[in-house]
């Protein structure tokens, strides 16, 4: 019998969402370079530093509650391809309601997540001293933040990237325009960077909730009891907690990195700070067919539509190494003119430059990586996510403590590498289990799905 629901996944489908969320993430690491060479202009590296230390605080208070991006698009998803809208909307409604919540308890908290990151870092006083200025301006955006992940996860959810480009593109282009302002223009140096980004993301959420009550016609259909349905937020709780955790452990190696960096000194701090920015630039580069996956393979889960699953599975992967071996070619290649436009400090330039080319095969390294985190997190299969993160952090673990007191930061890089290639490898030697246990009794020939066009 023909599925009702039954989709077709081209290469022309996946284009559609992966290009907008493309163009949508790069403005991320973006402002992230921008970010680094306002203040690398002023020829401070403790400010350099400072900027570098903060964000790793923030990225690790955000990427941990990523599953309100993450799950809400896996979740709803799934809703859309089985046509439950008023699912759709519950999953919104719940990740609204964590966002809020979570974002004034980080408000609540900031004192000791600040006095403990710092300690954790051990990084020079000037470093320190900076970052605290940033940290307690920007911790006041952090709800803001949070509903943000919340309506992006939505909107991904149900395939409509140019309104996910609308916003990250908002957010992104207002904070760049903010931070050069309120920096270059009015001198207010780090607090600048730290008020543009708490703005940017006010402004956002406000947007963002416009757009949500727009598409959904003005009101709310839902019932309030179908929101706090117990199975469906058992469910939700637990696939939250697994990415919750798989999130943390990632942020967690990335604030290992950011830490070794800093007990090195000042200059290789801010080398490593610069070239993670390149780090950034594949990840979010790639992530745009991450996405696309998460949203077909979420969509094909709801419609029971095993061949649909396949087809995404395969499409993502070959796109994915198409622009890994890219963007490795231009950092190679135009490396060394980045590392000059963010920064004046020649001793920074000049370290920069020599780990340059392990920043350029970060993204090769990890595509199989992004990849299939796209596929599990539409498919929901978080708990392979988590192990499979946790393992990988041994690994990386090992590798950092065997090599850097040889290598030093040399070693520090080769870890990270091996991080990520060790992600892709656990994740996809879980992918055919959980293919059988997700389609059971499908037929296997469905796998070679249809031509593409």
């Amino acid at each position: 019998m023909d599925n009702p629901r039954a989709f077709t996944v081209t290469h022309r489908g996946m284009l559609a969402v992966a290009v907008p969320m493309t163009l949508a993430y790069l403005s991320t690491p973006i402002l992230g370079i921008v970010d680094t060479a306002v203040i690398g202009r002023l020829g401070d590296a403790a400010l350099l530093g400072g900027i570098a230390i903060g964000a790793v605080i923030f990225d690790l208070i955000f990427t941990t509650f990523n599953f309100l991006r993450a799950g809400t698009t896996g979740l709803t998803a799934q809703a859309y391809g089985a046509g439950e809208r008023d699912e759709m909307q519950a999953t919104l409604l719940r990740a609204m309601l964590i966002a809020v919540v979570s974002g004034i308890a980080v408000i609540t908290l900031k004192a000791p997540l600040l006095s403990l990151s710092l300690a954790f870092m051990g990084a020079s006083a000037a470093v320190s001293d900076a970052t605290s200025v940033y940290f307690d301006i920007r911790v006041l955006g952090t709800p803001f933040g949070l509903v943000n992940y919340a309506i992006l996860g939505w909107f991904l959810g149900q395939g409509r990237a140019m309104t996910g480009l609308l916003l990250q593109t908002l957010l992104n282009g207002l904070n760049i325009v903010l931070n050069v302002t309120f920096v270059l223009g009015f001198g207010w140096g780090v607090a600048g960077v730290a008020w543009g980004t708490v703005i940017g993301e006010a402004v956002t959420a406000l947007v963002g909730l416009v757009l949500v009550w727009r598409a959904l016609g003005g009101r709310i259909t839902v019932a309030r009891a179908t929101v706090l349905d117990k199975a469906r937020l058992l469910a939700t709780t637990a696939i939250n907690r697994d990415i919750m955790i798989r999130s943390f452990v990632l942020l967690s190696a990335f604030w290992l990195f950011a830490a070794a960096g800093a007990r090195s000194g000042d200059i290789i701090l801010g080398a490593n700070a610069v070239l993670m920015n390149f780090f950034l630039v594949g990840t979010f580069f790639l992530d745009g067919f991450a996405n696309a996956a998460e949203q077909f393979a979420g969509r094909a889960v709801g419609a029971r539509h095993k061949r649909a699953f396949t087809r995404t599975v395969k499409l993502s992967i070959v796109w994915g190494f198409t622009l890994a071996g890219a963007v490795s070619l231009l950092l190679v290649v135009f490396g060394g003119t980045f590392i000059d436009l963010m920064t004046t400090n020649e001793e920074v330039r000049a370290t920069a430059r020599a780990y340059l080319w392990w920043a350029a095969l970060t993204p090769v390294a990890g595509v199989l990586a992004f990849q299939f985190d796209g596929i599990f997190i539409g498919a929901t299969w978080s708990r392979d996510m988590r192990n499979m993160m946790l393992l990988s952090l041994l690994i990386y673990v090992g590798v950092w403590q065997a090599m850097h007191p040889v290598l030093g930061n040399h070693g520090l890089w080769l870890a990270l590498n091996s991080f990520l290639i060790a992600r892709g490898i656990l994740l996809a030697a879980c992918y055919r289990p959980r293919l059988r246990l997700t389609f059971p009794g499908s037929d296997v020939r469905e796998a070679a799905g249809p031509s593409s066009r």
